[in-house]
């Protein structure tokens, strides 16, 4: 049997990095010459290639343009590559993730997003471990077909659904986490994948692109103490047409009457507003308590247990289908990637 094809996309970030010795600074990295940096690489049972921006970005600057280009990337070489592995900064690579996994639909191959805290060049890196079971995770096959067909990120010894990860750590390898969903593969002695985790191929059309995505959105975080003047400010923002609004524990905020009636103005004016919670695990259940009941009364969207990532790149998703309000409602409450868990 061929050796499967894997395709490695730089857009930047860390793991892209090596330190010059003599200036102390950080450079990037020639991915050409990356069987020299890491000859370990040689030892998988893969044929790789390269694709870098031409411009590598700092992830704090990812936005929607560039997560077309690399659907783009991936939609060009579909046929001829086997399994992709994105290197990315960390701080937004589950933003990315979870958008990618809402783009690209159809899905029947792996795309493994992946990055390090540490330079390839440094001494203590983890760029290296992270590369390498990437890539193996990207070229596992079953019967000739890939054993993984979604969007995942690899990061310290665990493979986890792109769109169920939030990064949670800044300075420890650890850096991401999936509350609300278990580890789709698990890195050690040997690479164990955890079958029943995986997304299930939908085998009813061919792959293809969802190259729309809508920034017109807000985000209200509710803290003790907000005011009217803010939640008015977020509300009115000229031209939103979607908000997330961060509430406390399973899904309650304020029954304060202006706030009340600030959310039932902006709902008639067409802005859809979907209920997400601030706690990193755990589910919206609108209507548990109390202080849910009035939010529920007045049609706001659950947003289940999906993550803050995945809320906003669904919501710029969904906003550039021609939807209804309810239509889009329904959409956001179902699970359309593995992004939540159904029944909440």
């Amino acid at each position: 049997m061929a050796k499967p094809k894997i395709l490695l996309i730089y857009t930047g970030g860390t793991i892209g990095m090596v330190k010059d010795f003599d200036t102390n600074t950080l450079r990037a990295f020639n991915f050409d010459n990356l069987l020299v940096r890491i000859p370990e690489i040689r030892q998988l049972d893969c044929d790789i290639s390269t694709y870098s921006f031409e411009d590598p970005i700092d992830s704090s600057n990812m936005n929607p343009k560039y997560w077309l280009q690399i659907a783009e990337i991936i939609e060009e070489n579909y046929e001829t590559i086997d399994g992709f592995v994105v290197l990315h900064g960390s701080d937004t690579m589950s933003y990315t993730a979870s958008a990618l996994s809402f783009m690209l639909e159809n899905l029947s191959k792996p795309v493994v997003f992946t990055g390090s805290q540490l330079p390839i060049g440094d001494l203590r890196t983890d760029a290296k471990e992270n590369l390498i079971t990437a890539i193996q995770v990207a070229s596992l096959q079953e019967n000739g077909e890939a054993q993984i067909k979604e969007v995942c990120l690899y990061f310290e010894y665990k493979l986890y659904r792109g769109n169920r990860t939030s990064k949670i750590n800044a300075e420890h390898f650890e850096a991401f986490a999936s509350l609300n969903y278990p580890e789709l593969a698990v890195s050690g002695v040997h690479l164990k994948v955890f079958s029943s985790n995986l997304l299930e191929k939908n085998n009813s059309g061919m792959f293809f692109v969802h190259k729309g995505m809508s920034s017109e959105i807000a985000v209200l975080k509710l803290y003790p103490g907000i005011t009217e003047a803010v939640v008015e400010a977020v509300l009115n923002t000229p031209n939103i047409r979607g908000v997330i609004l961060e509430t406390y524990g399973a899904g309650n905020a304020p029954t304060l009457k202006w706030f009340v009636d600030l959310l039932e103005a902006a709902l008639i004016k067409g802005i859809h507003i979907v209920n997400v919670t601030q706690c990193s695990g755990g589910s919206v259940i609108m209507g548990h308590y109390e202080t849910s009941v009035h939010l529920q009364e007045i049609g706001l969207i659950s947003g289940g247990d999906i993550t803050f990532e995945a809320a906003i790149t669904k919501m710029m998703h969904l906003l550039s289908k021609k939807l209804s309000r309810e239509e889009f409602k329904i959409k956001f409450e179902t699970s359309i990637k593995g992004e939540l868990t159904p029944s909440f």
